[in-house]
């Protein structure tokens, strides 16, 4: 699992590089997600510059990391904030679901209100 630090990333976008990034391990997830995902993340970078990464905390809180390289006048670190406030209202649910995901998968949590019939 890709991992930064104790935190494990999800997926990220680099405007510097032009390329998007998605971490294999999560290869489960739906395709529709997987595409939210990465429209996300380059629309982000497309929008503000710098670099993009999402991943999760070592609890499973999905966390917005932002980076720009020194020197880079063009990031807009004002519409950086603004853009995660604006993802983080428009994509609540899908945010939301994201983490129940991990929490479930990969930290092995039992799901609130009982069990999922299959």
């Amino acid at each position: 699992m890709e991992h930064d630090g104790d935190n494990v990333v999800l997926c990220g976008a680099n405007s510097y590089e032009q390329k998007y990034y998605f971490n294999q391990q999560f290869s489960s997830l739906p395709e529709s997600i997987k595409q939210d995902l990465q429209i996300m993340c380059v629309l982000y970078t497309e929008d503000v510059g710098g670099i993009l990464v999402m991943e999760y905390d070592e609890d499973g809180t999905l966390e917005f990391k932002v980076s720009a390289e020194e020197g880079d006048y063009l990031f807009d670190e004002i519409g950086s904030v603004l853009k995660i406030k604006q993802y983080r209202k428009e994509k609540r649910e899908l945010l939301e679901s994201l983490e129940m995901y991990y929490r479930v998968f990969y930290l092995g949590e039992e799901l609130e209100g009982g069990d999922i019939d299959t």
